[in-house]
């Protein structure tokens, strides 16, 4: 399987730079794995979708303000993501890396001193974080930005706290992620409210998405494709859920390729799941089988991602083409502020 095979046509103009507002009217297409024709509501209406019994499954991974501007000594632009760190050492995509001088300083959000202590290749770099004041942590937390995708042009300050708000899902709730599980940014707690009254149970797992969002596939044949390693915890009480969920014929709704990733990590062979955590670079793509989620609700990706790859697994690389066509000749919006789409 190439991965050209899943590749579709995407006019700039249907990228969304701006969230709904409010997150729970955007758009819903409703889809079926059998290719049954598609249906167009809002995502205010999956209640309607949802079933007494049903289980849905989020990821409470909560996005960190990893992205940090500043200037070179030249007076220069600069600009870091975090990836991961450990008190003050870390690692992360540096622009523009071919400005970086080993040892020499920068300073990021005017009070952070940045200083790349080892070339990693592909923009990586290994850095100290310094501060002259206070504490490290808290000051990236009070100054960082929300690492938003490239697609999404930011260019002044007016954007800094309604981006932090607006690229975090109502129920974040543990630090780790440095890209959000977009189909969790539509729901509202009115809308999860509105799901718990018709009988649906909701479990949360963690998994803390990382640079493997961003990363292109840069082989040819799908099967020669590594995922990046991202750290998950699936908690026994939701274990036990998907247990009760499966013994009482109810379905296992997977909200995001993340909660999908992470239910199919620890899949078992009755379609239950066991408890867990530790990394996980499960690949799923057409011929890898999802054992657990009976249902999806996910964003419309990038085309020839190991998202969009998953979601063909899922329910047919044909049918889910199909289906992106359709959106985009209807005009609805995609990738992380855009529309979604509902599989079952």
């Amino acid at each position: 399987m190439r991965v050209s095979d899943f590749h579709f046509e995407l006019p700039p103009e249907a990228i969304a730079a701006e969230p709904a507002e409010p997150r729970d009217s955007a758009r819903l297409m409703v889809c079926g794995r059998r290719g049954e024709p598609a249906e167009h509501r809002l995502v205010r209406d999956l209640p309607a979708l949802l079933r007494a019994g049903d289980l849905l499954v989020v990821n409470d991974t909560r996005v960190v303000p990893a992205r940090l501007l500043g200037v070179r000594p030249t007076g220069g632009k600069a600009e870091v993501l975090v990836l991961e760190r450990e008190g003050a050492f870390g690692r992360g995509f540096v622009k523009p890396a071919k400005k970086v001088r080993l040892g020499e300083a920068w300073i990021l959000e005017r009070r952070i001193e940045f200083v790349p202590l080892e070339a990693l290749g592909g923009g990586q770099f290994r850095f100290e974080l310094r501060v002259g004041a206070g504490d490290l942590d808290a000051t990236i937390e009070e100054l960082g930005r929300a690492p938003l995708p490239p697609y999404i042009p930011r260019s002044g300050e007016e954007d800094r706290e309604l981006d932090r708000d607006r690229y975090q899902t109502v129920f974040a709730a543990r630090d780790g992620a440095v890209a959000a599980p977009t189909a969790g940014l539509h729901f509202t707690s009115d809308l999860l409210a509105s799901i718990r009254s018709r009988g649906v149970d909701i479990a949360s797992v963690t998994l803390h998405v990382g640079e493997g969002t961003f990363a292109s596939v840069r082989v040819d044949d799908v099967e020669d494709h590594r995922m990046h390693r991202e750290w998950f915890e699936l908690p026994e009480e939701a274990a036990r859920a998907v247990e009760r969920t499966r013994a009482a014929g109810g379905r296992v709704v997977a909200v995001g390729t993340t909660s999908a990733r992470t239910l199919e990590s620890r899949a078992t062979d009755a379609r239950t799941v066991e408890a867990g955590s530790g990394e996980t670079e499960l690949f799923l793509y057409p011929g890898k089988e999802l054992r657990v989620v009976d249902a999806l609700l996910t964003n419309f990706h990038l085309p020839e991602s190991t998202l969009l790859m998953l979601v063909s697994a899922f329910a047919g690389r044909e049918n889910v083409l199909r289906y992106y066509r359709e959106a985009v000749e209807r005009g609805y919006r995609f990738f992380s502020f855009g529309d979604a789409m509902w599989i079952a």
